[in-house]
């Protein structure tokens, strides 16, 4: 069957809540990895006390992210996203699988070696980062927003669903000799099974729902080459411009230079989103919340508020009146959100630990709610293969405040890293 002949199917296609369900858990399978890493920071911190664990791994994975998603985004109408995405949720599998490979060869030992070993993994999520999440981000872009906003909750589901996983393997081992590591190993085993999961989800049945080859099609006739493996794994053709049915002036697009200048402010709010959320998580909240009632249990707790309400925010723009769509309310929004960084030092300096629970709610609560605002918004009014470019480079500039963020987040260790 022909792109467009399939694109002239009926306008309302069968599996939209498939295709809902497997991008969600999708989206839990391209951060689930790097959730575990992070969730189980105790247990680092155990190994390797004198060297941040928490802080320098988030340093080491981001710049890898970086730098892959900036090659992706200025290729992006020339790469193959189904070869992408498999590639990155495939690194995604054997990096985690290589991480507990680490920790079982050395028997759960400290030392610089290992520590080594475990920040280059950390590299390589931050290829698979890049390498999925812009895939999927700027695949999603052009199909309706519930799968956008379903992709972004698993994103968010994956960090509750760790670190809910955490708190019961924390409970369960706790009073067992190497409880951490136990529930750590759990960890790692449970991610890699996701990853494993992910790769046949997206390879055999994501493509061949009706409305994701009605999509894909739709894109494909407006000039996308990036959909013509997922078309073809569906049994689509595309047309070349050697065949009919192509359309040279249909096939025009904005160049990435164009879509990003008209969406400047979109790309600042998702930089300063991210920006102030890694300069507070998860560093600070392991390293600069002080002693207190819950003892060790204390991270942990700030770590899955801050998830929970993530998780719950992200649902939030599905009720209509509940979405803002202002750009100038989002922007106002997202710079009032640096108010967060006074109110962290002053909570952590002179309060109890229950505001501090309530300001790590709030931190993720703005965090779900602006990203989904931001991603479901930005790409309307935009061709198929104009809103895959934008939705590689928003993602370029959420990567690039989730850098900024984990550099800034060594502000608060300057002297003896203490208040």
């Amino acid at each position: 069957m022909d792109a467009s002949d399939y694109c002239g199917a009926p306008k309302n296609p069968k599996g939209k809540y498939g295709a809902t369900i497997i991008c969600f858990i999708l989206g839990i399978g391209s951060l689930v990895s790097w959730n575990s890493m992070l969730t189980i920071g105790d247990y680092y911190y155990t190994l390797f006390p004198k060297y941040h664990p928490a802080r320098v791994l988030t340093l080491v994975y981001q710049p890898f992210a970086i730098g892959t998603m900036i090659i992706l985004a200025y290729y992006e109408s020339k790469i193959n996203t189904r070869k992408r995405n498999l590639a990155g949720f495939t690194l995604f599998f054997f990096s985690t699988f290589f991480v507990l490979v680490v920790d079982l060869a050395t028997s759960g030992k400290g030392g610089i070696g290992p520590y080594i070993g475990i920040c280059v993994l950390a590299a390589c999520f931050g290829v698979a980062d890049a390498l999925v999440e812009g895939g999927m981000v700027g695949d999603l872009c052009f199909m309706c927003p519930e799968f956008i906003q379903s992709y972004l909750a698993g994103l968010a589901a994956s960090g509750a669903l760790i670190s809910f996983l955490r708190m019961l393997t924390k409970a369960a081992f706790e009073k067992s000799s190497h409880g951490l590591r136990k529930g750590a190993i759990l960890f790692l085993a449970i991610s890699s099974f996701i990853e494993l999961v992910c790769i046949f989800l997206y390879a055999i049945y994501f493509t061949k729902l009706p409305i994701v080859k009605y999509y894909r099609s739709k894109a494909a006739l407006e000039g996308s080459k990036t959909v013509a493996a997922d078309l073809a794994a569906a049994g689509i053709s595309t047309n070349t411009k050697d065949q009919g049915g192509y359309d040279d002036k249909q096939q025009e697009r904005l160049s990435n230079k164009q879509l990003f200048h008209e969406n400047l402010d979109y790309a600042v709010d998702l930089f300063f989103i991210y920006a102030v959320t890694l300069s507070i998580f998860p560093g600070f909240l392991y390293e600069n919340t002080g002693t207190h009632r819950l003892g060790t249990w204390y991270a942990v707790v700030l770590i899955a508020m801050y998830n929970i309400v993530d998780l719950i925010s992200r649902y939030i723009p599905l009720v209509p009146c509940l979405k803002l769509e202002s750009r100038k309310a989002l922007l106002i929004a997202v710079f009032s959100r640096f108010l967060l960084i006074p109110a962290f030092y002053f909570t952590a300096k002179y309060a109890d630990q229950g505001w501090m629970i309530l300001l790590t709610s709030f931190l993720g609560l703005t965090n779900g709610y602006l990203t989904v605002c931001v991603l479901t918004v930005a790409p309307r009014g935009y061709k198929g293969p104009e809103q895959n470019a934008l939705g590689n480079l928003l993602v370029l500039c959420l990567l690039s405040g989730i850098c900024a963020g984990a550099v800034l987040d060594w502000l608060w260790i300057i002297g003896n890293g203490t208040f």
